[in-house]
């Protein structure tokens, strides 16, 4: 297994990220495969588990936890996130923080992430009445967190207000990092800002939720072409591996099957050449296109509503190389009703002056469409908020 070091930590390039964990028939947790998987990560060298106040309906923290517990606490480095993200009721971060650490059966946790900082959540964690951030802060002092990062998919701006306000409490960003949101969200500079600060990189979504493991045969035979015995998925985590400044990337494995790939392929480091890197970066964007929008911005002086017309031209790519993803009403619903895709008026304004003669207007209103047929953020929420209520223990 290939490591990286972090401050006192080494620790497991690959981590298991357990969001996505195999379910039984009714949805819940198939704990005896997870049990597989996870002992299967240990005896080959995964030390970092990742879960979350969300995941599987409260549950992944519970059943994980069990399932590590049989090893010393000391063998493996566990994060979970605060979950600031959410709209729930009781956004008390003591409490929270405590059933936390009573649903993973521990006295610490080694690596705390605030989850998810972006454009709809910021507000909430920097409320002084909620007094999330200080006290985090303050359980790291007492050593019940070891290291404080916060995970994100805001854009840059996001990640630069919450580090200007914490630079010396923030030790670590985990971000959406594949060869495709290299430039579809922009992760290249998300990765760049926070390596120029010195502070630690986590990868979450690795192969995109599975997209980039099963590719279309095209795309499939492009790849097989350059190294014929190397399986799909494990050139997305080689283009991780490419990143020097990332500690640990993160991978959702539902499967036996998906553990063991992603094992051998980082047993041994076989690097990308640089020309291989930027064929990546080139097969993501065909993979991603969509509307060739190139953020000139001319559109947007023009526009009566004063929309931000590329950031909801990028959320348009999005759904329409991932179809349904939260990500997107999230960042949505975040926006003020009057800037959100369905206050276009189609006056044409933008049409006219683009370069690339996008009919703008069109493609707005197909995202308001698609956002309206797709789960609202809100009730997600109040979703997981019951499932964590039934998951808490007595």
């Amino acid at each position: 297994m290939l490591y990286n070091n972090f401050k006192e930590c080494k620790i497991s390039r690959l981590g298991f990220g357990l969001m996505r964990l195999p379910v039984n028939s009714d949805g819940t947790i198939n704990k005896k495969e997870t049990e597989k998987m996870i002992d299967y990560a240990i005896a080959h060298g995964v030390n970092y588990f990742d879960t979350a106040w969300p995941y599987h309906g409260g549950m992944s923290e519970i059943i994980c936890s069990q399932i590590l517990n049989k090893y010393p606490r000391d063998s493996y480095f566990l994060a979970t996130k605060f979950p600031g993200h959410q709209i729930i009721s009781n956004m008390n971060v003591q409490e929270i923080f405590e059933e936390q650490l009573k649903k993973c059966n521990t006295t610490y946790f080694d690596f705390y992430l605030l989850h998810n900082v972006y454009e709809g959540s910021i507000d909430r964690y920097l409320d002084k009445e909620l007094n999330i951030i200080p006290y985090l802060i303050e359980q790291k002092k007492k050593g019940r967190i070891k290291h404080l990062g916060f995970s994100s998919h805001g854009d840059l701006d996001i990640i630069k207000r919450i580090i200007d306000l914490y630079p010396n409490d923030l030790e670590f960003c985990q971000l959406q990092i594949n060869y495709v949101d290299w430039t579809l969200q922009k992760a290249k500079e998300k990765y760049d800002y926070i390596t120029s600060l010195g502070l630690g990189v986590w990868v979450m979504e690795t192969v995109r939720g599975g997209k980039l493991a099963t590719l279309d045969s095209e795309f499939r035979d492009k790849l097989k072409a350059r190294r014929k015995d190397e399986s799909i998925p494990s050139w997305a985590l080689r283009f991780i591996l490419k990143l020097e400044n990332v500690k640990v990337m993160l991978s959702g494995m539902s499967s036996y099957e998906q553990m063991i790939d992603n094992i051998k392929t980082m047993e041994n480091d076989k690097p990308l050449t640089d020309e291989e890197f930027i064929f990546l970066i080139e097969l993501g964007k065909e993979l991603s296109y969509g509307i060739p929008c190139t953020s000139c911005k001319y559109c947007t002086s023009g526009c009566p509503k004063g929309l931000n017309i590329p950031r909801l031209l990028s959320f348009y790519n999005d759904l329409k190389y991932q179809k349904n993803i939260i990500n997107v009403s999230m960042k949505i619903e975040a926006l003020e009703k009057e800037k959100q895709p369905s206050a276009c008026i189609s006056c044409k304004k933008c049409t006219t002056i683009c370069p690339q003669k996008i009919d703008i207007p069109k493609y707005l209103h197909l995202l308001a469409d698609e956002i309206e047929r797709m789960p609202k953020w809100l009730d997600v929420c109040k979703q997981r908020e019951e499932a964590n209520k039934k998951a808490k223990l007595d």
